[in-house]
């Protein structure tokens, strides 16, 4: 059995940056089983399967694999798929399209904008609002997981935090870009730590950054889902959006940051958070990036 698939950039404007992701479009008739062997052999951060809608709103039912797991929701693939979907349909009038994608977490809309004619940028909104826990764990502890000193954790007003729009992850804010850059995981502490944890996917934060007009740096680790480290991730990026929004739990209205990540791994990324406040309450979390097309093939799989 042969199936066609395509390849596209995510979160950036320059083919080889960002997030790459690979989507199998027509993958209604694909066992789950089949599915998990074909995202560990195209081994990226997540490779995506659509099949029919189930629903009068969705556009394609999408299933999200990672090298190792299945995932109810994830970013890239997010802003990705409807990317890939919109440059299936004629230009818009308006150069925007809204589709609905219907994800194990439950429908994602996504906002997807045209430039000359093709599908450059989307935007989702997460279908759940940020949940909160604390972490377990001391900052010694956490510090000594990812190769830095205690002293290198907690900016001012920043603490240790476990945080979810859809998927959890460890939130450790560190003080320096020259500490994250000399992050290092040692997997070994993560398995003791972290591996059965609910949020066991480490995001380190950094309220400084290198690039022009960026607020934050992050780095991404998840060894649980096969992924060494991430390049860009769009989930953690809205729940990084959730997270300083607690942190600055007076502002009303919108509030916006710019996050870059990759640069470690060879692959740089901008990824662009809203979040709305109102009475003090977040009512809404979205992330956006821009998209690449880069490639499509063909896979031989058994029948």
């Amino acid at each position: 059995m042969q199936l066609h698939f395509h390849t596209l950039d995510v979160f950036t404007e320059r083919t080889f940056g960002g997030n790459p992701l690979a989507v199998f479009p027509d993958a209604a008739h694909l066992s789950t089983d089949l599915m998990q062997h074909i995202a560990r052999e195209m081994n990226l951060s997540e490779t995506v399967f659509l099949g029919f809608p189930e629903t009068k709103e969705g556009a394609a039912r999408v299933r999200i694999f990672t090298p190792g797991v299945e995932v109810p929701f994830a970013g890239h693939p997010t802003i990705g798929t409807a990317v890939f979907l919109a440059s299936l349909l004629a230009q818009p009038e308006e150069n925007r399209v809204t589709l609905v994608l219907e994800e194990n977490i439950g429908l994602v809309p996504v906002d997807v904008l045209f430039e000359d004619s093709h599908p450059t940028f989307a935007q989702f909104t997460t279908a759940m609002l940020p949940e909160y826990r604390p972490s377990p764990h001391s900052a010694t502890e956490l510090a000594a997981m990812v190769g830095l000193a205690e002293s290198d954790l907690c900016p001012e007003g920043l603490g240790l935090a476990m945080v979810s729009c859809g998927l959890p992850y460890h939130v450790v804010p560190v003080k320096s870009v020259s500490a994250i850059r000399r992050a290092v995981l040692d997997t070994a502490r993560w398995r003791k730590l972290l591996a059965e944890n609910w949020a066991h996917h480490v995001y380190l934060v950094c309220p400084e950054a290198e690039g022009e007009g960026v607020d934050v740096r992050v780095r991404m680790f998840a060894p649980g889902s096969g992924v060494p480290e991430d390049p860009a991730t769009g989930s953690a990026a809205a729940a990084l959006g959730g997270y300083l929004s607690a942190a600055d739990g007076h502002k009303n209205g919108r509030l916006t940051w710019t996050i870059e990540q990759g640069l470690e791994v060879g692959r740089p990324s901008l990824l662009y958070v809203e979040v709305d406040r109102l009475g003090g309450e977040i009512t809404a979390v979205r992330v956006g990036g821009h998209v690449i097309a880069v490639s499509q093939g063909t896979m031989t799989v058994p029948d």
